[in-house]
């Protein structure tokens, strides 16, 4: 997939772990830990917009767009 998704970045960045958050976006951990891992296929705008509140940045210091073919593991 072209986008990558830096959530676990911006955690550390803002010293939040998964627990944390989790309460504060109202999303299972599995959920979160799914998007923190980068596994997700979709994310709900919702779910992006109390992410973003949460952790008090832009949707693009979470979400990044990568050529096909640039994609590193993560």
């Amino acid at each position: 997939m072209a986008i990558i998704i830096n959530l676990d970045v911006m955690m550390a960045k803002r010293k939040k772990g998964l627990t944390e958050l989790a309460g504060e976006v109202d999303i299972t951990l599995a959920n979160l830990s799914i998007l923190k891992n980068n596994k997700a296929k979709a994310i709900r705008l919702t779910t992006l917009n109390a992410i973003c509140k949460a952790l008090q940045c832009q949707p693009g210091d979470i979400l990044q767009y990568v050529e096909e073919g640039e994609e590193q593991d993560v």
